[in-house]
């Protein structure tokens, strides 16, 4: 743990989010050229996306020189590349530390927020991900609107199930999203720092907490938790910004590093050759590794 613990504090690069889930997974693979009509079942479905991800997992181009970590759902998890279970081919194979999404996905909008559904089996999982190598977690909930009630109970529960999670010796990523469509974006983000300040003054224990948060509206917002003794590291999603948008405001938040999922899969297709499909994955990585090195 004290090895993977560093690797995250200084090392250098992103963390890939490989985690779409059985929801986002068809719309996943449409990005990557691969209609509905080439599947007949879920686990089909499933089969088409971890082909998708082992290929980008096992290039040489997404290597540990840049990427710092990769965000996995429940099913990859489960599955094997190369022979290893994936979290333990990233992790003994090329030094990228394995993260467990965890969450069950979200429960209907209340005061313009989404906390997330109950995580019943979380007690079970997290002793299975260890043995596998997995160094950490992440669950998402989503802030629509500055409504100071919403936001708090999102907060709250973000960090009561990391207390569990760290527990068990495993580092929480919090990601309380914000939406980057909610009309008073930045007034929403001033709710949502005040309240994870508050969180951070309470958390006990030495186990650290990662947060990934929507790319502010104002440069710089989140830089006091950058340098916070209870925060491994503060990394950003895209939130739906295409690549390029993406990059420049996370160029503009220093010590900030990216956690991108559209963003870095932007412009990989099924049908690409090895060549053509290696390019474009060594683009992608190289500009947000660049971006995130502010």
């Amino acid at each position: 743990m004290t090895e993977q613990i560093e690797r995250m504090r200084h090392g250098v690069g992103f963390i890939a989010a490989l985690d779409q889930s059985g929801g986002s997974t068809p719309k996943a693979l449409k990005l990557y050229g691969v209609e509905e009509s080439a599947y007949a079942s879920e686990a089909q479905m499933f089969e088409l996306v971890h082909a998708m991800r082992a290929r980008i997992i096992t290039n040489g181009r997404f290597d540990g020189d840049r990427v710092l970590g990769a965000i996995l759902f429940q099913n990859t998890a489960d599955r094997e590349v190369r022979g290893k279970p994936t979290s333990q081919y990233l992790w003994r194979d090329k030094r990228i530390l394995p993260f467990l999404k965890v969450d069950y996905g979200l429960k209907a909008e209340r005061n313009g927020a989404q906390t997330m559904k109950p995580i019943p089996d979380l007690g079970e999982r997290l002793p299975a991900a260890k043995a596998k190598d997995v160094f950490g977690t992440k669950m998402r909930s989503v802030i629509k609107a500055a409504n100071a009630s919403g936001i708090a109970a999102v907060v709250e529960q973000q960090f009561a199930l990391a207390e569990e999670i760290r527990a068990h010796g495993l580092v929480p990523i919090i990601e309380p999203e914000v939406d980057i469509h909610a009309p008073e974006k930045a007034a929403c983000e001033a709710l949502l720092r005040d309240r994870l300040r508050e969180g951070l003054d309470v958390l006990p224990g030495r186990v650290p907490v990662i947060f990934k948060l929507t790319l502010p509206e104002e440069r710089d917002f989140y830089r006091e938790f950058c340098s916070h003794p209870k925060v491994l590291r503060v990394v950003a999603l895209s939130g739906g910004y295409p690549r390029a948008e993406a990059n420049e405001k996370l160029a503009a938040n220093r010590g900030v590093i990216a956690s991108f999922s559209r963003a870095l899969t932007e412009g990989l297709r099924v049908h690409q050759d090895d060549a053509a499909f290696t390019a474009a994955l060594d683009q992608a990585v190289g500009s947000i590794a660049a971006a995130s090195a502010t």
